[in-house]
């Protein structure tokens, strides 16, 4: 048995002899202190009537004053309603496509192919929020756009998409899916190349076929993989980005584009309301920790798998 002072000395050890990969390390370790856990302490005037002139101590308790404020609020409802559709029909949709692309870029034989594909799938990956819009503007606008071009042409009525309540969610859920497709598929296609490849050798002299091998071989090979992709994901189902919402939101589509995001920013930033747009933030933080609790529990006891 090592003494406490042989531990030490042994780690310290340990410690010098990885002393670059601790150094690198460094960096986003500081990164996540100075702008990760530092600004919680902010995470107080939630709970106060918040004055910036008396400060953040300075400021009076109010408690739960306006976590009741919003419960009770008109709009409560509809934005908890909005974003939990949005992102549950998100997760239903579009979890599966990054799967089903590497699932078909393992099984091309043509190399030259399939670095191809790979890279129109990654490229949307990188394009802005901006652009993404611009592009869907481009495509649907009701007079010079290319699908109401070919809806004319078939004798279909022009539709004005961007104003419309109900075309907002496919329109928000498909851009996603076709610009996150290709990048999210690398962590599957990572996964499908540690799989071993003398098991479709011998599935392979055992006749099965390529569906065969894809779902007794390449799925269970990856299903752990796509479980921990999963419980992020059910991590994030009260969260969604406000960019690419504001930019397609207008007031005609506003009652199914108001999420929460968009909302904290409506009233935090622009009406000022810094103690109320805080107690909604922190509402929305914590149902997503419960949800990556849950979700994390469920996987843990079906399949063995979590993420501690």
């Amino acid at each position: 048995m090592l003494s406490g002072e042989a531990k030490k000395e042994s780690l310290w050890k340990r410690v010098l002899a990885c002393r670059e990969l601790y150094l690198m390390l460094l960096i986003p370790v500081i990164w996540y202190l100075l702008f990760l856990y530092t600004p919680m302490y902010g995470i107080m005037i939630a709970f106060k009537d918040y004055r910036a002139a008396k400060g953040i101590w300075g400021s009076d308790w109010v408690g739960f004053e306006h976590f009741e404020r919003f419960f009770s609020s008109f709009y409560f409802e509809r934005i908890v309603g909005n974003t939990l559709t949005i992102n549950i029909l998100s997760l239903l949709f579009g979890f599966p496509f990054p799967i089903f692309l590497a699932l078909l870029l393992g099984e091309l034989r043509n190399g030259k192919f399939r670095k191809a594909l790979q890279n129109v799938a990654y490229i949307p990956h990188f394009l802005s929020a901006v652009i993404v819009v611009s592009i869907m503007q481009l495509i649907l606008n009701p007079n010079t756009g290319v699908y109401n071009m070919i809806r004319q042409w078939f004798g279909l009525p022009v539709t004005n998409y961007f104003a419309s309540v109900n075309a907002f969610k496919p329109m928000y859920i498909i851009s996603g899916i076709w610009q996150n497709m290709g990048w999210d598929a690398i962590l599957y296609i990572a996964a499908l190349a540690g799989i071993d490849t003398t098991l479709y050798e011998a599935a392979s002299i055992d006749g099965a076929g390529r569906l065969q091998k894809i779902w007794h071989i390449s799925l269970p090979g990856i299903s752990s993989t796509i479980t921990i992709m999963l419980l992020l994901r059910c991590g994030q189902i009260m969260n969604i980005g406000y960019e690419k919402v504001l930019l397609m939101q207008n007031s005609l589509n506003q009652a199914s584009s108001d999420v929460i995001s968009t909302y904290v920013y409506r009233v935090g930033i622009l009406e000022g309301n810094f103690d109320y747009s805080t107690a909604i933030s922190l509402f929305n933080s914590v149902c997503n920790i419960l949800l990556l609790l849950i979700a994390n529990a469920v996987a843990k006891r079906v399949n063995g798998t979590s993420l501690w």
